[in-house]
């Protein structure tokens, strides 16, 4: 035993032991978090690089996302990742600097004419909304007074194939979470049919690591993966991570917003109900 001991004591003299892997918890909210993709997602491939530039290994482990949150606020894991910026998720969490900003658009049929500038310019249109989706804050208020035309979606799939069907005139989707279903679920003729208007809702979708208020090495967590972010965002890494989407030939592309390493968006992400 004494034998292995020194060893073992001499591998890690000269470097041979790694620091236990940092646990993050996540969901699924494919192409940014998914089990399916080898590199698990657009955001979490950042996060992994953003840690590994700051001095840590990372393992995700898949939940649902309420239960990830929750479990994340108990100090359960080291972190979870990614999240929108929430009045309340500031008031229980320590967040990160904002490792890329979503591209919420409205998607229309290519062959209706379609432009919009303000909020009223979408009331002669029927609108499909996702009841537990944020959006805008203006937007919500629109259909809620009546005066916007709204059609219950249950999921982003689903509102895609309503919209191909013509029973919805528009959806308000993340542009890549509609890239990657478009080209799972559609033909190029079917994707070609719909289109993203170029103007996005906000630029104001920041997205964050969460850690733990409550547990000892967060803020140090958290500072090494803002060092390691910084360091990222300075290479063309950062770019090639975060446009790793396949999109319909038939898309344009579009340059997304540039995110802003200090900017933690005062309105949250419009993902499914628990990451709201």
């Amino acid at each position: 035993m004494k034998k292995w001991a020194a060893l073992l004591l001499s591998a890690c003299w000269f470097g041979g032991c790694a620091a236990e892997a940092l646990r993050i918890a996540t969901g699924e909210f494919p192409p940014y978090a998914t089990a399916g993709r080898a590199d698990h997602g657009i955001a979490l491939s950042i996060v992994r690089r953003a840690f590994e530039l700051g001095g840590h290994q990372v393992q995700f482990t898949f939940l649902p996302w309420s239960r990830a949150q929750l479990e994340t606020e108990r100090g359960q894991w080291d972190a979870s990742a990614h999240w929108g910026a929430s009045d309340e998720r500031k008031a229980k969490f320590l967040l990160s600097d904002n490792l890329l900003t979503e591209q919420w658009v409205f998607l229309h049929r290519r062959a209706m004419k379609f432009d919009w500038g303000t909020i009223e310019d979408l009331y002669p249109y029927v609108i499909g909304m996702t009841r537990d989706y944020t959006y805008t804050p203006e937007l919500w208020a629109a259909a809620r007074a009546g005066r916007l035309i709204s059609s219950s979606v249950p999921n982003d799939l689903a509102g895609l194939k309503m919209l191909q069907a013509g029973r919805i005139d528009v959806l308000p989707l993340e542009r890549n979470v509609a890239c990657d279903l478009l080209v799972q679920h559609f033909d190029d003729a079917a994707a070609g049919q719909l289109a993203a208007h170029p103007r996005p809702m906000t630029d104001l979708f920041s997205t964050h690591v969460i850690f733990p208020k409550d547990k000892a090495r967060s803020e140090q967590l958290r500072a090494d993966f803002n060092r390691g972010l910084k360091k990222l965002r300075e290479t063309p890494e950062y770019n090639k991570l975060r446009t790793n989407v396949r999109c319909p030939s038939s898309w344009a592309v579009v340059r997304s917003a540039a995110p802003d390493a200090t900017h933690v968006a005062h309105q949250e992400s419009a993902h499914e109900s628990p990451r709201l």
